[in-house]
């Protein structure tokens, strides 16, 4: 060994995470040529101070990265290649969408998959619902249906639905055109919020389902095309039929509610509804009560709730009021605009002392 402090290949590959086959490949491509090299036996030696670059080429690899890029972003400083990895990822994702979309297209030519008119929306209407209601979903790889939208339609409305158990958003839309049957399932989440922008550009939308997804048929503008999910998804109409009755009803501005959410210190918010008005009470740093001017009818009650779970449905909510109906401390808040009711957002609360 010509340097006590340098490593053969077998030892820094155990210690860089690549195979020695792959040391000697980026040593010919000059990725990584190895510190020294006998030269007699051609043994090749690794210094330490190799190691960092190592694992970042064998990192930078495993999320597919050409190697002209690969070098460039070896070399390059912290900005250009925080840009580099960027753009990489973004073209991986978008290969990945298109790939998508056109086996979608190839599966349907090959079994020639008849699609069934369901409804036809406006729309700018029907991708705004899109976004308000999917504000409601969760990425739980256990549990993917909590990432879909449910989408139930009949003649005379459609209604989209989406719950992460601890918040669940429905708005119902006038169909366009009336819908031609009774239809219901549960769409793929990401893949709706994807193609969002398209539908908001398109006056009118037809939607067509299929027996693994649905079109989205768009005027002057290419199709979208999104999966179903198979999983059952909640029975929310069960949960919503069992609810008891409001005891507590509050009027409040949208932007002065979600004014004192942001502003509060704590991850947890408790509020305390009276005749005269909501109080957001202080927990942790803060010391005071910050009052909220409200219409308030009813019971007095305190609830509390996490943020994650109350600042999405107060702020999805359309116009400028929203209106909380409340049950019990241990009960959903409904949440909806107080001009326009088709947008309901139910919020779990959680229990005086913090815990779920």
């Amino acid at each position: 060994m010509l340097n006590s402090e340098l490593m053969p290949i077998g030892a820094f590959a155990q210690r860089s995470g690549l195979t020695s086959s792959a040391l000697r490949f980026y040593a010919d491509s000059g990725l990584l040529r190895p510190a020294e090299a006998d030269p007699v036996s051609g043994y090749r030696y690794y210094s330490a101070d190799q190691v960092e670059r190592a694992t970042a080429l064998r990192q930078l690899r495993e999320i597919a990265m050409p190697l002209t890029a690969v070098e460039a972003v070896l070399d390059a400083g912290p900005d250009e290649a925080f840009r580099l990895i960027d753009e990489h990822v973004a073209k991986v994702l978008g290969d990945a969408v298109a790939a998508q979309r056109a086996a979608v297209v190839l599966k349907s030519s090959l079994f020639d998959t008849p699609s069934l008119p369901i409804t036809a929306l406006k729309g700018p209407v029907l991708a705004d619902a899109v976004e308000q209601v999917l504000t409601a979903t969760a990425c739980e790889p256990g549990t993917p249906v909590l990432g879909g939208l449910r989408l139930e339609a009949t003649p005379e409305a459609v209604t989209l639905t989406a719950t992460d158990r601890y918040r669940l958003s429905t708005r119902t839309l006038v169909p366009g055109e009336p819908a031609t049957s009774t239809w219901a399932a549960t769409l793929h989440g990401d893949e709706l919020r994807a193609a969002v922008a398209e539908i908001r550009r398109s006056a009118l939308v037809r939607v067509e389902a299929t027996p693994h997804g649905i079109w989205l048929r768009l005027a002057d503008r290419e199709d979208q095309h999104c999966r179903l999910l198979m999983e059952e998804f909640p029975d929310y109409r069960l949960m919503l039929a069992s609810l008891p009755e409001v005891t507590t009803r509050v009027t409040v501005s949208k932007d002065l509610f979600l004014r004192a959410l942001e502003e509060h210190p704590g991850e947890r918010i408790a509020l305390r509804v009276a005749h005269h008005g909501m109080i957001v009470l202080p927990t942790g740093d803060a010391h005071t009560d910050v009052p909220i001017p409200a219409a308030v009818t009813g019971r007095d009650l305190q609830i509390s709730f996490q943020l994650t779970t109350l600042y999405p449905a107060v702020s999805v909510a359309i116009g400028p009021e929203v209106m909380l109906d409340l049950r019990a401390p241990d009960q959903p808040v409904t949440i909806r605009s107080a001009d326009r009711g088709d947008l309901t957002t139910l919020a779990m609360p959680i229990k005086p002392d913090h815990s779920a």
